[in-house]
């Protein structure tokens, strides 16, 4: 069974984080909208969706993602790199005790689960303003037990690793060749985005599908053009506050919910 935790939109989304967009105006009832129909093709593609409790106070609580990394063996709570962002862990890892051990990344180390992209035994760990090289080793001592080779990766011009680069098939990467360079995944290929849609790198493969942003159509066609099935979702408030399909849920694979 799949679970997908997600969080309900703060209605104090737009004092969110930013990095690397100007803070524009968010339309928080529409972004409330858009992550609906995101629960929604999570339900239609084989996900039991599970909701965190709302924390309205964390404007930035609707991208979960962030606050774990979960594998087959073990669930790590990070210490996300943004202080205002840290209570957000609290009840994530309630949730995720229910199907797995946990770890904790402990201070100094900061960790967002955005930089983190798991591909097999092979975790990269991308080394951002938000995740940092002493976070790094506590993952690779973590999860060196379980036989996983964790990967720090130098990346630039985007808030996460993900940002510009995910897996969306099996030997198969998306990626902004312009922020993150192709030569790091060995025994990949990698479809580059269309140049004219920069943050297009973000994708979520699920259910023999690839959720994808609605707004960016031309990365889009790239991806169709291999052959893959690609589910659009309106996307675009919350690409506002730097969120992508992947940061809005946390995917669990296991035989009981909390």
């Amino acid at each position: 069974m799949l679970f997908a935790y997600t969080r309900a939109v703060s209605p104090r989304l737009a004092e969110c984080e930013l990095t690397h967009l100007p803070r524009d105006p968010v339309d928080v009832t529409l972004a409330a909208a858009e992550h609906m129909a995101y629960e929604a093709l999570l339900t239609q593609l084989g996900a039991t969706v599970c909701r965190l409790p709302p924390e309205p106070q964390l404007p930035d609580g609707v991208f979960v993602e962030d606050t774990a990394i979960v594998l087959g063996e073990i669930a790590v709570i990070t210490r996300p790199g943004a202080v205002s962002r840290r209570p957000e862990t609290a009840s994530t890892a309630t949730a995720l005790a229910a199907h797995r051990p946990l770890a904790y990344i402990q201070a100094p180390g900061t960790l967002d689960g955005g930089d983190v992209l798991v591909a097999g035994r092979q975790v990269y760990v991308g080394l951002s303003t938000r995740s940092n090289r002493t976070a790094v080793d506590q993952l690779a001592e973590l999860l060196g037990p379980f036989g996983y080779e964790v990967i720090p990766v130098e990346f630039g011009d985007c808030l996460h690793l993900k940002s510009g680069v995910t897996r969306v098939a099996d030997g198969l990467m998306l990626l902004n060749p312009d922020w993150v360079d192709p030569v790091t995944f060995r025994g990949y290929r990698a479809i580059p985005v269309d140049p004219s849609e920069p943050n297009a790198a973000n994708a979520l493969a699920l259910g023999g599908s690839v959720i994808h942003p609605q707004h960016h159509s031309r990365t889009r066609a790239r991806l169709e053009s291999e052959g893959l099935q690609v589910a659009p979702v309106a996307m675009a408030e919350l690409a506002k506050a730097e969120a992508g399909v992947t940061c809005c849920s946390l995917l669990v694979h296991g035989d009981q919910a909390a």
